[in-house]
């Protein structure tokens, strides 16, 4: 049973539906009813709603306040879910390396190809000139 107020939650449609078409392809001849997707979707929340709940629980007792793949590898073993872990922390560190090389997003000031020095520069005259006329107006 959810906790109270997580009725609205849920995983995207379109997504279980690649995941499942992946699985299932057509050429098998499977297919998998609408219902049973929906179904699946529910047991999947249910499922990530246990597992964070206990993993809440173990980093709250460790005195941490962010859950940690630690606490998500302690709440599978805990909950009888040991077959998980060692996939679970594999797909973890894929996700990590993928965050190390994926392209860093430019800021502005990459982007407008001035120099430091030339930036500062405009700076100072922009506010040479807001002073001037501030000046003018008293």
């Amino acid at each position: 049973m959810r906790p109270p107020g997580t009725d609205d939650l849920s995983l995207p449609k379109a997504t279980v539906q690649k995941i499942i078409t992946e699985i299932l392809q057509p050429s098998q001849g499977v297919t998998f009813a609408r219902d049973a997707r929906d179904l699946l979707i529910d047991c999947c929340v249910e499922f990530i709603t246990l597992i964070s709940s206990e993993a809440n629980e173990i980093a709250e007792k460790e005195a941490k306040k962010t859950i940690g793949t630690e606490h998500i590898d302690k709440a599978l073993r805990e909950l009888g879910f040991p077959e998980y872990v060692q996939e679970v922390l594999a797909s973890a560190g894929e996700h990590k390396e993928a965050l190390k090389t994926r392209e860093k997003k430019t800021n502005k000031l990459d982007q407008c190809g001035l120099s430091e020095a030339e930036l500062l520069r405009q700076q100072e005259e922009l506010f040479k000139s807001a002073n001037e006329k501030y000046n003018q107006g008293h």
